[in-house]
């Protein structure tokens, strides 16, 4: 046991902060922004290493929006003392992040399967592109993108256990389930907010 922990501590540190940033998410604390910096750059270690590189260059991402969604949301608290609202998501929206989301795909996983050793290409580029939309309207606070979570999660989970990634795999067994925890907390959120 100590030997494969020293083998795969960078993956369990990364599962821990990862835990601690969607704890955090669910009670809609700020320290998310912090925590999902932390595992994000861990997770670009270990992506690289098992050649998963739509989602190391995925946690690139996190790492930027995590700075971005950290700002937006102290900017939140700042201007109205209770911090940013929860909002749902309107068609126009839904439509234009659709459209975003899908070219990022193709876009995506044509680099990949041209130019890397991906073993699934495709697949790493569709949890990459919805990740990349679910990500930026967790940093605006729109409700929906839990559901985003929930489909990227249990589809990550198949792709992990292809690669062999125990740890993540189970990481992501309780991002599926905390997503679905996260929709119902956030959805009573915003129905106390309306009503």
């Amino acid at each position: 046991m100590i030997s494969w922990l020293s083998a795969h501590y960078v993956e369990v540190l990364g599962v821990f902060f990862s835990i601690l940033y969607l704890y955090f998410s669910i009670r809609q604390n700020i320290l998310l922004w912090p925590m999902g910096i932390i595992s994000a750059l861990l997770y670009m270690v270990v992506f690289y290493q098992s050649k998963f590189y739509a989602d190391m260059g995925l946690n690139g991402y996190y790492v930027v929006i995590s700075i971005y969604g950290w700002v937006i949301w102290k900017q939140g608290s700042s201007n109205s003392g209770k911090g940013l609202p929860i909002r749902r998501i309107n068609l126009k929206l839904a439509l234009i992040l659709l459209t975003i989301t899908m070219a990022a795909f193709f876009g995506i996983g044509e680099v990949l399967a041209r130019y890397t050793d991906s073993p699934i290409p495709y697949w790493d580029a569709f949890t990459t592109a919805v990740s990349f939309t679910a990500t930026w309207m967790l940093a605006r606070k729109i409700l929906e993108h839990w559901i985003l979570w929930v489909i990227v999660d249990t589809i990550s989970m198949g792709l992990y256990l292809y690669r062999g990634l125990y740890p993540t795999l189970v990481l992501f067994a309780i991002y599926t389930a905390m997503a679905v925890v996260g929709f119902i907390e956030w959805k009573k959120a915003h129905s106390s907010i309306v009503e």
